[in-house]
């Protein structure tokens, strides 16, 4: 039961840290401005494109407080969805910081008793999660970001109209699948981790 819940925790923390990480990592979107052309496909600069990035990047933290302010016009609807794509990431950081906690403790104690199969049945759930969702990426993306939207949100308000909320045409729907992308990479190098711990740790024993 112990391996279990460790393996558990230790995924989730692995999933969660991983779209943490991908939502910080600003260069990836910095390099779609010119790589995808959205100054020319937006008409807005550069430096408005950015500055409105990252309020939106920083309204998404989980200590942010206020209302989130671009200097873009944002209908009722849209700032709806804004809102209610900060709750789903204040649970994913809420639930990565948790399960870091519990991790670190549950990891320790299963290593001072030298049981590590923790380690395999967390790298067998991180590798298979990944591997369906880019398997269903690969096939048909369209399909996969319109199904995610429709299971997270209870409304149908992420389906912007370019005159009301400008702001949709500086995030291409190109960037979103290289988020899932990098998302699933660091899943897999997770699991990857989890292998080569395992790796370490059962010859550090054997020793």
């Amino acid at each position: 039961m112990k391996n279990i819940m460790t393996s558990l925790c230790l995924a989730l923390f692995i999933i969660s840290a991983s779209v943490t990480i991908t939502l910080n990592f600003r260069p990836l979107y910095y390099h779609d401005i010119s790589a995808l052309k959205i100054e020319e496909t937006s008409g807005f600069s550069k430096n408005i494109i950015k500055k409105n990035y990252d309020e939106l990047i920083d309204y998404n933290q989980f200590f942010h407080s206020g209302k989130l302010k671009l200097t873009m016009p944002m209908s009722r609807e849209g700032r709806i969805h804004f809102e209610d794509v900060k709750r789903i990431f204040d649970t994913i950081e809420i639930a990565c910081i948790i399960t870091l906690i519990f991790s670190c403790y549950l990891v320790t104690t299963q290593i001072r008793k030298r049981d590590l199969r923790f380690l395999k049945i967390s790298s067998i759930i991180t590798i298979l999660l990944p591997t369906i969702a880019g398997i269903m990426t690969a096939v048909n993306w369209e399909a996969v970001f319109i199904m995610f939207h429709k299971i997270m949100f209870r409304n149908d308000y992420w389906l912007f109209d370019e005159a009301l909320d400008p702001v949709i045409t500086i995030l291409p729907d190109t960037f979103f699948l290289q988020c899932a992308v990098m998302i699933i990479l660091l899943i897999l190098s997770g699991s990857l981790l989890c292998i080569l711990f395992r790796s370490f740790f059962h010859h550090k024993f054997m020793i």
